[in-house]
């Protein structure tokens, strides 16, 4: 078979798969699309709080966190709410690294700031988990919300104040998202990239419906009615759980009470992530309940992978075999071409949006294929019964 008619033969199926990539990404960008204009952002509340405000108790579990809990307790002892409704309890869970010994100090010079020890982890629980637990069971009788956020938070000024009055509107829990701030190359490689994955596998439309199962939620920060935290057993019903706060929420929604997820950005920032030493076991801990299970999460990774250097491969293999040598080549060289500027554009938009540089926005391929080898490392740490973080496995 001479080489032209070789080419032409393989045209139509060159045609079909340029055809079929627009389309998967053109589907894809439309779900961001929708899943941006779905989660509403929460107002910054810009007016305090009167006396008559509900009493809250901001509870921050805390293990290992020297780098970050300082800062933390900064942020919410300046918070515009009440003082006088509004109480901080800390809750060390068996920091090695001096973190006990910030919040003590800091407890001496903060009378609204109250340090606990989680005391030894207890059979059938993790870490956070009893923690949680630990400080609400803590908590003031009159205390009508309980507001849990991890120690990497940083909070501005009005964070209770808004959450409090959005959440009044009778919502049972409010989860708000975080503005991510991005510094070492493996947050600003993979955390994007991640989120994104997320973004397209979830329906969030479909998830805050009451006749749906599932739930969405960010456990960074969850603010709780107390009356339903007690109603469904608190953390005691989720002891176990890797994903506490995916758990609790899926308990909350089955009993009847409405789950809200908000974009937190204008409000809460945070930085989860140091470097690959942490990131890469912190993905392995949760990808499997974030992507629904060990199924659904290999086969998002599999096709993050495949979809993602299809991007890169089929416009360079539709120029090599000849793509402007007929019609039909020429179609679905430009049909190739359009479906890689668009996932280019969108990630280099993503890219602008974390503030980091744009040459990230041309590093999907490896992100989606790193996050894939990162979700089989999950999948063998809960085979083997080695999910470990913060210096304690958990089987």
């Amino acid at each position: 078979m001479s080489p032209d008619l070789e080419a032409t033969t393989g045209q139509p199926v060159e045609l079909f798969l340029a055809a079929a990539l627009l389309f998967l990404e053109s589907l894809l960008l439309l779900r961001a699309l929708r899943q941006r204009a779905a989660l509403r952002c929460l107002v910054p509340y810009e007016t305090s709080p009167g006396a008559n405000a509900a009493a809250v108790e901001v509870i921050v579990p805390a293990r290992n966190e020297v780098s970050n809990i300082r800062e933390c307790l900064e942020r919410l002892v300046v918070q515009t709410y009440p003082p006088g409704k509004l109480s901080i309890t800390v809750v060390d869970d068996g920091s090695e690294d001096g973190t006990d010994e910030i919040i003590a100090a800091f407890a001496r010079s903060h009378p609204r700031v109250r340090w606990l020890r989680s005391g030894p982890l207890e059979a059938g629980w993790t870490g956070k988990t009893q923690a949680c637990w630990r400080g609400a069971a803590e908590a003031s009788p009159d205390v009508e919300w309980l507001a849990f956020i991890d120690a990497d938070m940083r909070a501005e000024p009005s964070l209770i104040a808004s959450a409090v009055a959005e959440a009044e509107r009778g919502i049972g829990l409010l989860s708000l998202a975080p503005k991510h701030r991005l510094v070492s190359f493996a947050e600003r490689l993979m955390i994007p990239c991640g989120l994104y994955l997320l973004g397209f596998r979830q329906d969030l439309a479909n998830i805050r419906s009451r006749g749906s199962g599932e739930a969405n939620v960010s456990g960074q920060f969850m603010l709780i009615r107390r009356s339903a935290y007690q109603q469904v057993g608190g953390h005691a019903t989720v002891a176990a759980a890797i994903c506490e706060d995916l758990e609790l929420a899926r308990q909350m929604k089955k009993s009847g009470f409405s789950i809200a997820l908000m974009d937190g950005t204008p409000i809460l920032s945070t930085r989860m992530y140091s470097g690959w030493a942490t990131l890469w076991p912190g993905f392995a801990k949760n990808v499997l309940e974030m992507f629904g299970g060990v199924g659904s999460t290999l086969t998002t990774g599999a096709i993050a992978v495949v979809v993602s250097w299809s991007l890169v491969i089929l416009p360079a293999v539709d120029y090599a075999t000849g793509g402007g040598g007929s019609l039909e080549g020429s179609i679905a060289f430009a049909l190739a071409v359009a479906a890689a500027a668009a996932a280019v554009g969108f990630h280099l938009a993503g890219a602008a949006h974390f503030r980091v540089p744009l040459w990230y926005g041309f590093l999907f391929p490896v992100a989606y294929t790193l996050g894939a080898v990162i979700a089989l490392d999950g999948l063998r740490r809960r085979v083997t019964g080695r999910v470990a973080w913060k210096g304690r496995v958990y089987p």
